[in-house]
């Protein structure tokens, strides 16, 4: 009797041990999976500190590290402390915080409409945005016009240009959500109505401008390039305070982006409020927009192509999507601004063309592609 007890125990035996050690591959497999993206993750950080004291040393006025380290820590010279303190590292911070939000806002509508070429300039919410911000600032007056130099736009009441930027893009989102639920538009046709709305809210901002002075079509012009160079420490902290905040309720709500990734029915099969998870994503996205435009001008592309080099390396988890996605915004923007102060210095150029020579390309190599299957 004992005999065949051994016997049948003997392949349970090997069951468990092959469970066991299949277990243990699965687990070493997912540690492995765990750790190239944490390592990814802080490559990128270390790349943003590197790049962001390489910014802090690079521009027309000539400071040597010794200087700028002196300066950073309140003890140096007077010229040294002006462009350290208000000049450089105000832009260094506003590029950091504005690529963050701009890629985090971009990583959320690529997975909230299915589509990898939504971003918040792809989808006409940019130029919205930018709508908003010219009325408010020439035909309501937030704006002081000075000159048609750098400081062109002063921003008297932040508030209001941030409030009418954000009523324009929603209504840009909305009409988006609209046309993908309502319509059942595909893909394709949602970046199409994005270039439509894109030329009409364009068309909008034209003929403000052509109703205004020479000096304000000027500055108009000017400010809606794109520069980081008009910001000053009240503007970056209150970019700041809200791309921390929509980057926390996006990574609150990751775990429905991916179930989402997954389709509209799954994710609903899990409990996801589909309706909820979309609206509240357009909505943070079009606010982190509004803000960045309303303050620095249209930067274009910083939301497509952030999100998608990063999809490529490291998958479509958004637990490691949307953090590396934002930092990958704020290396990406922090590269262009550095590269638009040094290229032809003393000349500043639009950090706005830059981010585009950017993200042209990688448009259109997604669209022969063919994007639909990405």
């Amino acid at each position: 009797m004992s005999v065949w007890i051994v016997l049948l125990t003997i392949p349970e035996a090997g069951k468990h041990k092959m469970l066991s050690r299949k277990t243990n591959e699965q687990t070493n497999g997912y540690r492995r999976y765990a750790v190239r993206k944490t390592l990814v993750l802080g490559l990128l950080a270390c790349l943003i500190l590197i790049m962001a004291v390489a910014a802090l040393n690079a521009g027309a006025i000539k400071l040597n590290p010794y200087q700028v380290f002196r300066a950073v820590i309140g003890k140096g010279i007077d010229t040294a402390d002006i462009v350290i303190w208000r000049i450089r590292l105000p832009r260094i911070l506003a590029a950091v915080v504005a690529g963050t939000g701009l890629a985090a806002a971009g990583c959320v509508m690529q997975n909230n409409l299915r589509n990898p070429l939504a971003s918040p300039s792809t989808l006409g919410i940019s130029s919205a945005a930018a709508f908003g911000a010219n009325l408010a600032i020439i035909v309501f007056g937030a704006g002081t016009i000075r000159s048609t130099g750098a400081d062109a736009v002063n921003i008297s009441n932040p508030y209001f240009v941030t409030t009418a930027a954000f009523l324009c893009s929603m209504i840009a989102a909305g009409i988006i959500l609209l046309l993908a639920k309502a319509g059942g538009f595909t893909p394709e046709a949602i970046v199409l109505a994005g270039v439509a709305l894109s030329s009409l809210f364009s068309a909008g901002t034209i003929l403000i401008q052509y109703f205004a002075e020479d000096v304000q079509i000027a500055a108009a012009v000017f400010w809606t390039f794109g520069d980081l160079g008009r910001v000053a420490w009240q503007e970056v902290i209150i970019l700041a305070v809200i791309v921390v905040c929509a980057t926390v309720y996006f990574l609150f709500r990751r775990w429905d982006y991916n179930a989402l990734a997954s389709g509209e029915e799954t994710a609903k099969s899990l409990g996801v409020h589909v309706d909820r998870v979309r609206l509240g994503g357009m909505l943070v996205s079009s606010l982190i927009t509004a803000v960045a435009v309303s303050f620095l001008g249209i930067i274009g592309f910083v939301g497509l192509v952030a999100p998608q080099m990063m999809r490529r390396i490291l998958g479509g988890d958004h637990r490691h999507l949307l953090p590396a996605s934002a930092l990958m915004g704020a290396l990406l923007l922090l590269v262009s601004d550095t590269l638009a102060r040094t290229l032809v210095s003393p000349v500043v150029l639009p950090v706005g063309a830059i981010t585009s020579f950017f993200g042209a390309p990688l448009f259109l190599y997604l669209l022969a592609r063919g994007y639909h299957k990405g």
